[in-house]
């Protein structure tokens, strides 16, 4: 055909040659003696095939006609001469009419069986009746399962338990109610806060929820075994009585360091460990906010029991302190959010019958907490020997005091005519004062409140014809010489405020706090 030749100038392909046949597998060896393997060759289909027919079990004679083949498929009854799969409407109507009655007969076997068997779902009762219905869905990992949650809920129902104990009710470390957290490490039930401090420790401490957690046998039987009140006898055994313990309501800073002397260094167990605040004289340098430019500079610090004093030095040098403060009337209170570090601490003094502050702080937790249980240690020694007669827990609450109550408030002057103006307030015990800013040195001034009985009482309101102030919930206190009109923002600071004043009105005044209020009245 003159279609199949090649075009001119291409050379035409040559045809590819069909590929050989394959070629048969050799012939299977024969076994010895030369007999041949019944169902031939080795390996053959026919010989698999009848290895698989010779190891199947025998099959089930037939049911009878009638007789459930299944659940409840009844057996199909072909008539005799009748061709398979031919379907007559009266056997139709047969089988319809018998099908109820076999279906009973079915599910009571069915049941009967089951119940024989003893694998019904609720043949059990409590416990392994809820194994059984969980295995009966998901077999024996089922049950295996259902163990092992019912222990860990049993555990932790034990561990539940153990908070009724005296002692457990209250976190170990700082007194919150109803702790959720416990040290399985230490024996200790602990609060969320304090939890998070324990977590950092984890070489000491570990930490697991009361309700969530999963608990072990052995952890179980330790908590047990200790608890809080045992912890306390092992771990607070040498607390100095000047030693600053904290509540829930302070600083991160104070519980942290609280927590870690006691388990982690374990100061109160060996004595000699105490000495950096137990001495009696201290020096270092802290970084001190300047009065003037606001800026934080280094500076030398040198506390002296035997002076009664705590002095600081502008330069290192320097052969004379830039300021002196006197044990006798010397406070420290950590303020972190006020003075935007951490670790803020401050210090309040007289000076020139005035109140003067200082902030400082370091970059060490541990170097600023030693410092402030060392200022009080030095107050309760100077106590000692001001009150000989008085008892570690009459002088411990005087050793330092936090404030009362701070924030800002509105106040106009002593003719009330003059504009509100807005100003910082401390109730630094039954001192007033008010600052233009918080980190001020030196206070504007500072009013004495007394108590009710020597004509001090507190107000709600401004009187009616008040005016110039901005802010609209008052508060009028009133002195033996004088009213103090002050306002507040919102209606939550004013109820805040006045419960404040009404506390220190409402305490009786004891005769030291006589002198101090003198003084006020002859100040300048």
């Amino acid at each position: 055909m003159a279609w199949l030749a090649p075009r001119p100038g291409v050379q035409a392909r040559p045809r590819r040659s069909p590929p050989e046949p394959a070629r048969p597998p050799p012939p299977a060896a024969r076994p010895p003696g030369g007999a041949v393997l019944a169902g031939g060759a080795a390996g053959s289909p026919r010989r698999s095939r009848a290895r698989k027919e010779a190891a199947r079990p025998p099959a089930r004679p037939p049911a009878p006609l009638g007789a459930a083949r299944g659940p409840c498929r009844p057996e199909r009854a072909v008539r005799p001469g009748a061709r398979a799969g031919t379907r007559s409407a009266a056997a139709a109507a047969t089988r319809a009419a018998e099908e109820p009655g076999r279906r009973q007969e079915c599910g009571t076997g069915a049941r009967a069986e089951a119940a024989q068997d003893g694998a019904g779902p609720r043949a059990a009762g409590g416990l392994r009746g809820a194994l059984a219905r969980r295995g009966a869905r998901s077999g024996p990992a089922g049950i295996a399962a259902g163990g092992i949650a019912a222990m860990a809920k049993e555990r932790r129902r034990a561990v539940l338990e153990l908070l009724q104990r005296p002692g457990n009710a209250r976190c170990a470390d700082c007194g919150a109610p109803d702790p959720d957290w416990a040290s399985y490490t230490l024996g200790v039930f602990i609060c969320l806060s304090c939890s998070g401090i324990h977590r950092n420790i984890p070489q000491v401490s570990k930490v697991k929820s009361v309700r969530l957690d999963a608990w072990e046998e052995a952890q179980v039987e330790f908590m047990a075994s200790h608890g809080n009140d045992v912890a306390r006898d092992t771990y607070e055994s040498k607390v100095p009585p000047f030693y600053y313990r904290p509540t829930f309501s302070d600083c991160q800073l104070l519980r942290e360091q609280w927590i870690r002397a006691k388990y982690e260094r374990q100061e109160f167990t060996h004595p000699d460990k105490q000495e950096p605040y137990s001495a009696g004289y201290r020096e270092g340098f802290l970084w001190k906010r300047g009065r003037d430019n606001g800026q934080f500079l280094s500076r030398k610090f040198v506390l002296t029991e035997r002076e009664g004093s705590l002095k600081y030095f502008n330069r290192n040098d320097a052969k004379e302190p830039k300021a002196v403060m006197k044990i006798e009337h010397l406070n420290a209170t950590f303020q972190p959010a006020k003075i935007g570090h951490p670790h803020g601490l401050q210090v309040t003094y007289l000076k020139d019958n005035s109140t003067r502050n200082i902030f400082v702080y370091h970059e060490d937790g541990k170097e600023i907490v030693d410092w402030f249980n060392a200022l009080r240690a030095a107050r309760f020694h100077y106590l000692q020997v001001a009150f000989p007669g008085a008892s570690d827990a009459d002088l411990v609450p005087k050793l330092s005091r936090n404030y009362l109550k701070e924030g800002y408030m509105e106040k106009t002057g002593p003719k009330q005519t003059e504009g509100f103006r807005k100003r910082w307030f401390t109730m630094d015990d039954r001192r007033l004062m008010y600052f233009k800013d918080p980190l001020d040195a030196f206070a504007r001034g500072e009013v004495f409140i007394g108590s009710r009985e020597s004509g001090y009482t507190v107000l709600d309101g401004l009187p009616p014809s008040t005016q110039g102030h901005h802010w609209p919930h008052g508060i009028t206190i009133v002195t033996p010489e004088r009213r103090f009109l002050l306002a507040c923002e919102t209606e939550t600071e004013q109820r805040a405020w006045v419960e404040a004043f009404r506390k220190v009105v409402d305490r009786p005044m004891l005769p030291q706090e006589y002198a101090v209020e003198a003084h006020f009245k002859h100040k300048p």
